[in-house]
């Protein structure tokens, strides 16, 4: 995979992942491939599982018809009609803390259990990638451990988890951190917490936002100066919806209607000239943005 991969956007333009039908699945990957991503993996939102579980046959549907489409990879360079190759799906959810839900509906979340993993992966275990989880919830280490039997990858996020539960969810088996520093315990310097385990661990890898709104340049500036670098992964955390743009830092981002922060409405390539205004090597921006999360996903070697 030489271009950029996305391994978590919601959707894009007036396209989302709430949805049953496969052709807006379609849409997103249009939009994501024609802005230079050359794969995305789909992220739900939570949700009743019955209702996810649609969302995840539309995604499923989506891959199937790019499969019997010949024109789903950009084999030419003027094939205009270029798709990024939807991966699969990362679910955000539904097993996470009410206490930092970003942007989600409380409502929609629950304790973690082994039976209601089952329940919501079932039959779908081999398009389900990634699933953010709170490890600090109790039944949470169960379900991070069968995750991780299943063959799919634990990511730890909107979670009030100190920094010992953070670390006895990367021994269960988490491997990463959703959208870093976000929808998360605040750093402190007496309880460094979840954020401050993914800044210092040498193994866990951690989803990076340059939109200019979910991370201040200079927190962006921090991470890449100390993180191990084949650890960093750029995503957008892509939404439908009205975009706010300011002069500041370049800010491309999506609030709702309370006025909290909802994602961004980036590309991976709309990430490129904030990180170079701010230093960051080309071929650094290459590696967090395409063959780190490559590797994430199985693309490469781990």
């Amino acid at each position: 995979m030489k271009g950029y991969v996305d391994l978590h956007t919601h959707g894009l333009g007036k396209y989302d992942t709430r949805t049953t039908n496969p052709a807006d699945i379609l849409k997103i990957a249009a939009l994501h491939g024609k802005a230079g991503t050359d794969a995305i993996c789909l992220a739900l939102y939570p949700a009743p599982i019955d209702i996810m579980r649609q969302q995840i046959d539309a995604v499923r549907k989506a891959i199937e018809k790019q499969k019997q489409d010949s024109g789903f990879r950009r084999m030419t360079e003027n094939y205009a009609a270029a798709q990024a190759m939807v991966l699969g799906v990362h679910i955000e959810g539904p097993f996470l803390s009410p206490k930092f839900p970003g942007a989600l509906d409380k409502k929609t979340l629950l304790r973690p259990s082994l039976s209601l993993l089952k329940e919501l992966v079932a039959g779908n275990e081999d398009i389900i990638k990634i699933m953010t989880i709170a490890p600090e919830l109790t039944g949470a280490l169960k379900v991070i451990e069968r995750c991780v039997e299943l063959g799919i990858r634990v990511n730890m996020g909107h979670s009030d988890a100190t920094y010992v539960q953070a670390l006895e969810g990367k021994k269960a088996g988490a491997t990463g951190i959703t959208h870093f520093f976000n929808a998360m315990r605040p750093f402190h310097h007496r309880e460094p917490g979840l954020a401050g385990l993914g800044l210092l661990d040498e193994e866990l890898y951690i989803e990076v936002i340059a939109d200019g709104a979910h991370l201040h340049p200079r927190t962006l500036e921090m991470i890449f100066n100390r993180k191990r670098l084949d650890r960093i992964m750029l995503i957008t955390d892509s939404v439908k919806g009205r975009i706010a743009r300011s002069k500041k830092y370049d800010v491309c981002a999506v609030f709702n209607e309370q006025g909290i922060l909802a994602g961004s409405g980036i590309t991976l390539a709309d990430s490129v000239p904030l990180l170079s205004e701010i230093g960051i090597p080309d071929a650094e921006i290459a590696e967090a943005a395409a063959d780190n999360p490559a590797r994430y996903i199985g693309l490469g070697t781990c």
